[in-house]
């Protein structure tokens, strides 16, 4: 173990040892504040690599970090156990670390937790175990079920690959005595510049396990045997849950955990956890909380937010005892796109909120950039129907970033394609904002056993750009249910309800709102094979002649939820 002091009153501990109840030792680096006194602690957890540096807020704001690498990650001990499994023993690790940390002489016994998305995993797990002596959580970032973040039945190939590549195999590499890459940053040279094209073509998808380093090859082969398992079970861990957490999340997140909200205000196990527990909603993506740009969008000053800053006076509410308002902030604070202004509300979807139905019309050309279908409040008329070619050999491209977040796109990049139905209103005689998430009722057939249907809402400014607000998709065969499969007779005509992510955008006057269907999303998604077969491990793929249907016997629509 080494300790420094460091130029700006910090004294950093490297390595410190923690011995788990099972005798397995982790590693953590501690930052506190170099003066007399005991203070509270912030406990992150990670299998990225622990802090070296980033928490000097949080210090000279009068805590103590200890940031560790989670069991059998970079210099911890033990075998790493992907999430993916029921139960892999981060709780139990949490929880000794808390209780480990709150026994230190620089501590006051006061605890408390903070971390996005894996780290945020980590904090749901230990919180359940309910250690004495943590107050509050700042788990930003994760949803209640591992099948959240990906959509009922589909896989998010580009995502899941960049992942695995380069954040977790690594460091087992390197573990292991395995041939480099050893580091995430050797790692995303490699993929960006050599294998990320071949890797995502791989046909069929399990071959992937093929090139990862064990344990997390045959790991990763469960969860692709087993897509729909559900194993995180933070719905039920709710009940359990003593604390109150803060959120932050966004539109664009793709490991949004707004269910983390409503089941806490429902279910937590404390009144303080129902009542306190808060969130913050933003134009962000999963990894630029609190900036006013993604993508091909600026969504203005008013975006910008201190992560950091919201989560000091959290901890100085519940760990310090200073009387700053937090606790009589209402519970959801969200920002309106297209607006710039932030809003508040009791919970997720907003109150006061006023249904509002579009019907889908065209004249059987909607696939044309130019002519475009119809979204009007009357029941349809002209043309029955119209058709795409959904074809998994030519899927619709993604429009995301380089490491495959959620980034904002200008929709009129696809323009060229003939296989996304476009239904537009009218340009807009004045404001309409909407919150919630968006419903699609979808009445289609395919002429094979099973498709892929995609839904986008986008914003169509006239003199602008086209922006993505939310968008949904369905696997046919899981149309149903997760839990089971109901394959398609081709041909037929069948209902399909699509829920949207979550958004609030205000839809400026003389602009239009916009409905996109296509059937593919690639690489962000798994191709679909169209043949009925298992898409993870069959190689064969089929072409589908694709009709939505929007008639007075089959009236698909848009639902969307506006603010009076």
């Amino acid at each position: 173990m080494n300790e420094t002091s460091g130029a700006l009153g910090i004294v950093t501990e490297e390595n410190v040892s923690i011995s788990m109840r099972d005798g397995v030792i982790l590693r953590a680096n501690i930052f506190r504040p170099d003066a007399e006194g005991r203070f509270a602690a912030l406990v992150h957890r990670t299998p990225y690599g622990k802090f070296t540096s980033g928490v000097e807020e949080f210090v000279r704001a009068g805590y103590v970090v200890v940031s560790q690498d989670t069991r059998g990650r970079y210099a911890s001990d033990g075998e790493y156990t992907l999430f993916t499994q029921e139960d892999t023993g981060d709780a139990e690790d949490g929880y000794d670390t808390v209780e480990w940390a709150a026994a230190q002489a620089w501590c006051n016994g006061k605890v408390g937790t903070f971390g996005n998305s894996y780290a945020a995993w980590m904090q749901y797990q230990l919180a359940k175990l309910r250690p004495p002596h943590l107050l509050a959580m700042s788990a930003v970032s994760i949803p209640t079920e591992l099948t959240e973040v990906d959509w009922p039945g589909a896989f998010k190939v580009a995502r899941r690959l960049h992942w695995w590549f380069t954040s977790i195999a690594p460091d087992l590499r390197r573990r292991k005595g395995l041939a480099p890459p050893h580091t995430p940053s050797e790692a995303v040279g490699i993929w960006n510049e050599l294998e990320q094209g071949r890797m995502i073509g791989l046909l069929p998808w399990n071959r992937v396990v093929r090139y990862l380093p064990s344990p997390l090859a045959e790991q990763v082969c469960d969860w692709l045997e087993n897509p729909g398992r559900r194993v995180w079970k933070f719905a039920e861990a709710h009940k359990t849950i003593e604390v109150p957490n803060l959120d932050v999340t966004g539109y664009y997140d793709h490991c949004c955990g707004i269910n983390q909200l409503t089941g806490m205000q429902q279910n937590a196990a404390s009144e303080r956890a129902r009542t306190q527990t808060r969130v913050v909603i933003g134009p962000w993506n999963h990894r630029n909380f609190g900036q006013r740009k993604l993508g091909d969008f600026d969504f203005g000053s008013n975006a910008e937010v201190s992560v950091r800053q919201l989560q000091i006076r959290w901890f100085d509410c519940w760990l310090k005892g200073i009387d700053n308002g937090t606790d009589k902030e209402p519970p959801v604070r969200y920002f309106v796109m297209g607006s710039g202004t932030w809003k508040s509300a009791r919970t997720w979807p907003p109150d006061h909120l006023e249904r509002m139905e579009f019907y889908l019309s065209s004249s059987g050309n909607a696939h044309r950039a130019e002519a475009q279908g119809s979204l009007t409040r009357e029941m349809p008329k002209g043309a029955p129907s119209d058709s795409y070619t959904s074809d998994p050999f030519d899927p619709v491209p993604t429009l995301w970033d380089r490491e495959w977040f959620y980034a904002v796109s200008d929709r009129r990049r696809l323009y060229y394609r003939q296989d996304i139905l476009r239904y537009s209103t009218e340009p807009l005689d004045e404001d309409m904002e909407i919150a919630g998430n968006p419903e699609v009722a979808l009445y289609a057939s395919s002429s094979t056993p099973d498709t892929d249907l995609f839904v986008r809402l986008v914003d169509d400014d006239p003199s602008g750009l086209a922006m993505e607000v939310c968008y949904g998709m369905v696997r046919a065969r899981h149309r149903n249910s997760l839990d089971k499969e109901e394959l398609l007779t081709p041909n037929r005509v069948f209902e399909f309800r699509i829920r949207m992510g979550i958004t609030a955008c205000r839809f400026k006057k003389g602009h239009r709102i916009r409905l996109e269907i296509c059937g593919s999303d690639f690489p962000n998604f798994d191709r679909n094979h169209q043949t009925g077969k298992n898409d993870l491990f069959d190689a064969e793929m089929a072409v589908a002649t694709v009709s939505i249907y929007h008639s007075r016997q089959y009236p698909s629509s848009l639902v969307v939820w506006v603010q009076r």
